[in-house]
């Protein structure tokens, strides 16, 4: 799917703005503050109905303004679509496609799979665990659509269980029925795990490869990590089991994949504590691309890959590694900068220029 515009309205510092996008690489450039990094949130937004950047939404509508809307033109085999996002704080959010209302965009079969670099997005490396569980879990409903399911079953498993054993804390609950929520928690944790050690797997075929190009040394890898060391659902139903006197103790259930962790090797260590904010910096970069390259190989066509700000934290070897890297693995790119130099791309059709001022003016250019 070809992202061929976007359209903003009352979005952040946009009042009304809108830029066509290149077929491979759009550079966004202006000074600090000028609404860059909007833009590119505008453009997530879009394509995902939500957010990159804030869960409190109401700060993506312009100031003074009642409600925000986002359009994005696609283009895919089938022609072209309009993605249209409409948000006023405290009502239900709009979405449509093709001017028909739907309840979730990120199901969509017309919506442009995105991947984004911000520099807060470190915490992916160097955070809790749990930042990094629901980024795996959105790889694998990126990978593998179907298998998203595994993970809200799990989830909606696991909060029957907790509810449970705070009705038995309170002396209205039944012991007895815990087996069955410990059946069925493992049934579906099993398959949860099964999704990681698989989506790990995809991401580490392009890993080291991707971190080489970027010159991040030190063999690195990614390695899955899951609490439980169960081979099949059985042996995780008795995990649960043996646990349950903890659990009653805390008030929760204290096992199973809601505790797994994703770890970044470098030298085999884990770089959230031994890495440097540099190293750190480079393998997000490349844990990014490692999962844009997975997803173009098992559906065909890479996501549109959105960077903010990403050529101020790298030096000019590792900026032309990163551009010939995205050259490379085709499919289209959004590059902010403050400075167009700090892009080494030469002159060609392939790349779009945008000057970005503030107060939503778009100045675009082809070279």
């Amino acid at each position: 799917m070809f992202v061929l515009g976007l359209r903003l309205r009352d979005f952040r510092n946009y009042r009304d703005a809108g830029i066509s996008l290149g077929e491979r690489l759009t550079l966004v450039h202006g000074p600090n503050g000028a609404g860059k990094t909007n833009l590119l949130e505008g453009l997530y937004f879009g394509c995902t109905g939500r957010s990159c950047r804030t869960v409190n939404e109401r700060e993506v509508v312009r100031f003074g303004a009642g409600v925000t809307r986002v359009v994005v033109s696609v283009c895919g085999e089938d022609g072209e679509h309009e993605l249209a996002v409409g948000f006023s704080p405290g009502e239900p959010k709009r979405i449509l496609i093709d001017g028909a209302t739907t309840d979730r965009l990120l199901d969509a079969p017309v919506r442009p799979l995105v991947s984004v670099f911000l520099p807060d997005r470190l915490e992916l490396i160097k955070g809790a665990p749990a930042v990094r569980r629901a980024h795996l879990d959105q790889f694998v409903a990126a990978m593998w659509p179907a298998r998203g399911s595994n993970r809200r079953a799990y989830a909606q498993a696991l909060a029957q269980r907790n509810a449970l054993i705070s009705r038995i804390r309170s002396g209205h609950g039944s012991r007895a029925a815990l087996a069955t929520w410990n059946n069925e928690l493992a049934r579906h944790g099993w398959a949860l795990m099964g999704d990681r050690l698989r989506a790990v797997e995809a991401i580490n075929a392009h890993f080291s490869g991707v971190a080489d190009e970027l010159g991040l040394d030190g063999d690195p890898e990614l390695r899955y990590r899951p609490r439980s060391r169960a081979t099949e659902p059985a042996e995780l139903a008795a995990e649960l089991a043996e646990r349950l006197q903890t659990d009653l103790e805390r008030g929760f259930t204290s096992h199973g994949p809601h505790r797994d962790d994703l770890v970044t090797l470098r030298e085999g260590r884990d770089l959230r504590a031994y890495g440097s904010q540099g190293q750190q910096r480079l393998a997000l970069l490349s844990l990014l691309l490692a999962e844009r390259q997975a997803i173009a190989a098992a559906r065909a066509a890479p996501p549109l890959m959105l960077l903010d700000d990403v050529m101020s934290e790298l030096d000019q070897g590792r900026r032309e590694a990163l551009i010939e890297h995205l050259r490379g693995a085709g499919g289209q790119a959004l590059i902010t900068t403050t400075e167009l130099d700090q892009v080494p791309v030469g002159a060609g059709d392939d790349v779009v220029r945008a000057a970005v001022a503030q107060g939503s003016v778009l100045i675009e250019a082809i070279a």
